[in-house]
């Protein structure tokens, strides 16, 4: 790998000067034509800044910790994507990790990559009692919480409405007819599903709906608890809902892939509505009636608020609204 030496041999100057010449915060010391004269040399030996080296010298790595509960998750992509873009607009990569949703990976997560010198990180897989281990690690570093809400941290917060979205769902029902409903309960410890299933029970009795109790939440938001909640409901006995909300489109169709096993069909016999709205909801059987949530612009709001927190700006949070996606999940009562 060619080296700073390397390019002033060609250049014909002193180390030094080409260090500067390659410093964007230092180049104006060197005259413009030797400036040119080094960035050729560069581009043609094929140097690459050793960013270790650089590091050491600013105090910064140009690295920022990203880190998710599953990767797997289609609902992560965007967020993961808009949150490199914001980073790259400023010189900066992601370092990614996944949690799997456990509290101790979380934990040796955060050690590493505070050990590693990351300049930021962005966590976009918080429960609740992450948030102290987070707010500890804001003291090294600028932390942005991401998609899953921390409701009684100061930290900087990008999230979504999710009170909102479930009053979106619960209206829809009303207005079609639905006078008896159920709804499949995300693990309560994320604030997401915690919020999603308080605003729902509220408008259902506001809205003079019964809502039927399934006991029980998901131990983590995946098409296997939907299943099994769903199971659940049916096993329950008594008059099946008309209408499920389930907290996500993946427990969604776990619950689909139950009431089909049973004989029931949506929304013939049962209306059905997820949340998040992932890729493809619109082509699965029937398609389905779901809340969207703005993924592409959590990762973009959360990617500008960790640059903005290293440039010395102090935001705090953003809330962006959800809105419904109406299909042929759900239907009139007639």
């Amino acid at each position: 790998m060619p080296t700073l030496d390397d390019i002033a041999r060609e250049v014909g100057v002193h180390p030094s000067t080409v260090s500067r010449a390659l410093n964007p915060t230092r180049a104006e010391m060197v005259r413009e034509e030797t400036r040119l004269a080094v960035i050729e040399a560069a581009h043609r030996l094929g140097y690459r800044p050793h960013m270790v080296a650089r590091g050491l010298q600013s105090g910064r790595t140009a690295t920022i910790g990203v880190i998710a509960a599953d990767l797997g998750n289609p609902f992560v992509t965007p967020i993961i994507h808009q949150i490199t873009a914001a980073l790259e607009t400023s010189d900066m990569m992601p370092v990614i990790a996944e949690t799997q949703d456990d509290h101790d990976r979380f934990a040796r997560i955060v050690d590493h990559m505070l050990g590693r010198r990351v300049d930021g990180l962005v966590a976009a897989a918080a429960r609740v009692g992450d948030q102290q281990m987070l707010e500890e690690a804001a003291k090294a570093v600028p932390v942005v919480v991401a998609a899953r809400p921390l409701p009684r941290s100061l930290l900087p917060q990008v999230i979504h409405d999710d009170a909102a979205g479930a009053r979106l769902a619960a209206t829809h029902l009303a207005d079609l007819g639905h006078r008896r409903v159920a709804q499949l309960r995300g693990p309560l410890d994320i604030a997401n599903f915690e919020q999603r299933a308080t605003a729902f029970s509220a408008a259902c009795a506001r809205l003079g709906m019964t809502e039927v109790e399934v006991a029980g939440h998901a131990s983590r938001p995946v098409f296997e608890e939907g299943e099994r909640l769903a199971r659940r409901l049916l096993e329950g006995g008594g008059t099946v809902p008309s209408a499920i909300f389930a907290h996500n489109d993946l427990m969604a169709m776990g619950a689909l892939a139950v009431l089909r096993a049973v004989g029931l069909e949506v929304p013939a016999d049962v209306s059905l509505i997820g949340y998040n709205d992932l890729p493809m909801m619109d082509l699965v059987a029937p398609p389905l009636t779901t809340v969207r949530y703005p993924s592409d612009a959590i990762g973009r709001e959360a990617g500008r608020l960790v640059v903005e927190l290293l440039a010395g700006e102090h935001p705090r949070q953003v809330v962006l609204a959800p809105s419904l996606v109406v299909r042929a999940s759900t239907r009139l009562v007639e």
